[in-house]
């Protein structure tokens, strides 16, 4: 919606831009002039474990609209192999508008889609053996995020200017502990509701006529 003392249109561009373009844009705020390629890598190292895994074309995506509304800027510069890159920098005006987001937009709450909890939720359609193979599983993911998260802590510790990104990563290492230590929990109240003969499907689920 405009400011009522502006005409229909005249927000300030940034206003309009997705999350994901912000996340682009402070990955550039870092002070460094990347390529998309590095943009990825840069998510692979850090981004992933809180916000985002984005696809090159999400990248390229995001950085053309950031182009567009001037919050970044590129040249084609040359790699030590003497190939052509196209380089991103964030320009003046894009760290203004990233730093009034940061200080002023409404934090969005985190949206929580549990894939493993949903079948765990749908356990009367399935068997006690798939359950605790989903939640195994689940609790083995984390334990390798968690591992991959705190070689990520690790390397931003020891890189100057890199002080709250390390910050994140130590979050991202605790948040993954608490979800293997939530699975491991998991397993031990499944074997509890097997044991106790609560595991009776809800009434009116049909059941299999006996041979």
């Amino acid at each position: 919606m405009a400011r009522p003392s502006e005409p229909p249109g005249s927000e300030p561009p940034g206003e309009r831009l997705p999350a994901t373009a912000w996340a682009v844009l402070g990955v550039l705020s870092f002070g460094e002039g990347l390529t998309g390629y590095e943009i990825r890598q840069w998510a692979e190292h850090i981004l992933r474990f809180f916000y985002w895994s984005p696809a090159m074309s999400q990248i390229y995506t995001e950085l053309k609209r950031l182009e567009r509304v001037g919050y970044a800027e590129s040249h084609l510069g040359t790699a030590a192999d003497g190939r052509s890159r196209r380089v991103y920098t964030i320009t003046p005006a894009g760290r203004d508008a990233l730093t009034g987001w940061v200080e002023r937009a409404p934090v969005e709450p985190p949206v929580l889609k549990h894939g493993t909890a949903l079948r765990v939720w749908l356990g009367h359609l399935a068997t006690p053996e798939r359950l605790r193979q989903i939640v195994t599983e689940h609790r083995d993911d984390a334990q390798r995020l968690l591992e991959e998260a705190e070689y990520s802590r690790s390397y931003a510790a020891s890189v100057s200017g890199w002080a709250y990104p390390e910050l994140v990563a130590r979050w991202a290492t605790r948040y993954y502990a608490a979800e293997r230590d939530l699975a491991d929990q998991m397993l031990a109240d499944l074997d509890e509701l097997l044991a106790s003969g609560r595991a009776v499907p809800p009434a009116g689920t049909p059941t299999r006529a006996s041979g």
